[in-house]
């Protein structure tokens, strides 16, 4: 479900770190949380998002032959209960990956090796920090470590 609607002129607009996003998956089961996430990015600058409440949906969007700038993962899908291990398909998305982020109520479901991919966000959370978070594009895990 693409949304390019323009966001209301009178939100309060998160605070830019980094250029905005082009694409973004939000792979979440709850209309709400996936709805003000949305909202959250398009007030950033983001051109796209796409909402995927199952796992079967998340599949037929990466599929696409389209970039993905990020993709925000919520653990416990309707579904399945490891959404998580999309994180570790995405990084073989080509020279450049998307940015992932976690959103969990249950941090300690994500195996450490996963959550060394992306920030983990725990609900309740903040959805313009987790915006603001992968705008930055701040790389966590082994290859940030390396490569400094």
């Amino acid at each position: 479900m693409p949304s390019n609607a323009p966001a209301p002129e009178n939100a309060p607009s998160p605070a830019k770190r980094g250029k905005p996003l082009g694409r973004v998956l939000l792979v979440e089961d709850d209309p709400v949380l996936a709805m003000t996430l949305e909202d959250a990015f398009l007030r950033a600058g983001t051109k796209e998002v796409v909402i995927c409440p199952t796992m079967a949906a998340t599949k037929l969007e990466l599929e696409k032959d389209e970039r993905t700038d990020a993709i925000v993962l919520d653990v416990h899908l309707g579904d399945r209960n490891d959404g998580w291990a999309i994180a570790e398909l995405v990084t073989m998305l080509g020279a450049r990956p998307p940015r992932i982020a976690f959103s969990t109520g249950s941090p300690e479901a994500i195996p450490p090796e996963v959550a060394e991919l992306g920030p983990v966000f725990e609900k309740p959370y903040d959805p313009d920090l987790l915006v603001s978070e992968l705008a930055a594009g701040q790389k966590k895990g082994l290859f940030a470590r390396l490569l400094g």
